[in-house]
């Protein structure tokens, strides 16, 4: 693989990238680059695919709070083709396939390029089962207007979808580079709070009668005189879900180890470094969804060709086989076989308890490891955080000033924590889903928003510190 890698260096270098800053950007530009890609991401979610027919199916429905992409837009895939290519190159890693010193500027260079080329490999895996399998149909009268050549508008429905992929990777990179925090949590953010909003105050009827909001359903079920607990009963649970989830994850986030640090050289300087419960964020839940919706994705098209070994779907929903067992609960009327809307019918109980198990195993397991995996590449395990506090002068009072001393001291807690949240959030993310979120944005995608706003809240304290205290740049690695 590495002799491999060596041949491919002119390619991976050369990959298009967004040129980085040369300097410091002040916190004022920052947060004016953050709030154009957010404008210019709401304006893409709201331009349809040219030639799409409105009969096309969302392979993606259940897990759009997550991919933060938009249903028949520019932006249908969302950020699934980044994150699955992050999940490739992180299983790559985690087996030792691919040996890139990201420590020196040659081995950063070949780990961005080498994402890079995966991401572009993935909009193109993720973009085709959705033209291929049928999902995404052309519009009659569009077909028509090209001399009824069907198979030419499903390729420019291709080119379109493929384009919104490239756009969301380098909006990514513009927020990461020029940005406060990263493009993937500002999408995801974005896509969850339209959720939340919908969920409350959509006036849409449902299939029995009702409005799909909150707010709309509760006056109507009231003044309609019907039975509360029949008709309402789901999202009152749904709201208890959302609003006891928020409280649960900012305590959670603020719950931490502060390791204490003093400045080698400024006298009275002293910092903290937090080691969080949920230490390596609730990021690495991403990776498990988009894995899970990747097998769906994986099954749909199997299904649509005529192989229903592994299962057959009704739309983008699995109804028996393999992949009714693999699909995760999304609501409670995935599990709830009592319900009149249970969504398992011609399941047994026993069946129903299988596959609540095999989500939850799925998710605590995926979630420890995939934590794992993100503490190593993102730099945040012990080896890298002694060399950062080493590099930016702190050191820990009553410790020599040593690297080897500092990741001796800090394996007493990162490895264990980050393990410990992971399984907590997995856990955390599959009792949501069951008991049902608000707007249908999922378990997860709350999870996410919660933490990356909490998350986000911290880095604009820290950017404003470093306003303050430019010698605290070497610490956060923003020199």
């Amino acid at each position: 693989m590495g002799e491999l890698l060596d041949r491919m260096e002119p390619l991976l270098a050369r990959m298009p990238s967004v040129k980085p800053p040369e300097g410091h950007v002040h916190f004022k530009n920052k947060l004016m680059w953050t709030a154009a890609v957010l404008l210019l991401y709401f304006i893409l979610t709201n331009i349809p695919v040219f030639g799409l027919s409105a009969t096309s199916i969302d392979v993606f429905e259940y897990y759009r709070a997550l991919l933060a992409g938009a249903q028949g837009t520019i932006l249908h895939l969302g950020i699934g083709p980044i994150v699955t290519a992050s999940i490739v190159l992180q299983l790559l890693r985690g087996a030792d396939l691919i040996k890139i010193n990201t420590s020196d500027q040659r081995g950063q260079v070949l780990y961005m390029g080498l994402q890079k080329l995966l991401i572009f490999v993935m909009i193109i895996l993720e973009a085709l089962p959705n033209v291929l399998g049928g999902w995404m149909t052309a519009d009659a009268s569009v077909s028509a207007f090209f001399g009824g050549n069907a198979g030419f508008v499903m390729l420019l429905i291709f080119l379109q979808i493929c384009i919104g992929g490239v756009l969301v990777m380098f909006m990514d990179e513009v927020v990461s580079k020029w940005g406060i925090g990263s493009g993937v949590g500002l999408f995801i953010v974005a896509g969850v709070a339209q959720g939340l909003i919908n969920g409350f105050f959509n006036w849409e009827a449902t299939t029995d009668q009702f409005a799909v909001g909150f707010f709309p359903r509760l006056f109507q079920v009231i003044a309609d005189g019907s039975n509360f607990i029949e008709y309402f009963g789901l999202q009152l649970l749904a709201l208890v879900t959302t609003v006891g989830l928020f409280f649960v994850i900012v305590y959670v986030e603020s719950t931490r180890i502060e390791i204490p640090l003093a400045h080698a050289n400024v006298r009275g300087a002293r910092s903290r470094f937090p080691v969080k419960l949920v230490y390596a964020s609730v990021l690495p839940m991403i990776l498990v969804r988009v894995l899970q919706a990747n097998v769906q994705m994986v099954g749909m098209f199997l299904s649509s060709i005529g192989f229903t070994a592994l299962g057959e779907y009704n739309g983008s929903t699995p109804i028996n086989g393999l992949m009714w067992f693999l699909a995760p609960i999304n609501q409670p009327q995935d599990w709830m076989w009592w319900l009149s809307s249970f969504t398992g019918t011609g399941h047994a109980a026993w069946e129903v308890i299988i596959r609540v198990g095999i989500d939850c195993t799925v998710m605590i397991l995926g979630g420890a490891l995939f934590a794992i995996f993100w503490v190593k590449t993102a730099g945040l395990d012990s080896k890298h955080v002694a060399r950062q506090i080493q590099n930016s002068g702190m050191q820990i009072p009553g410790y020599r000033r040593s690297p080897a001393v500092l990741e001796r001291y800090l394996d007493r807690y990162i490895p264990r924590v980050t393990v410990i949240g992971g399984v907590f959030i997995g856990l955390l993310s599959v009792l949501a889903n069951m008991l049902g979120i608000i707007g249908f944005v999922g378990g997860t995608g709350l999870l996410l928003t919660v933490s990356i706003i909490y998350r986000l809240y911290e880095q604009i304290a820290n950017e404003q510190m470093m306003e303050m205290y430019p010698f605290m740049r070497g610490f956060f690695d923003r020199e």
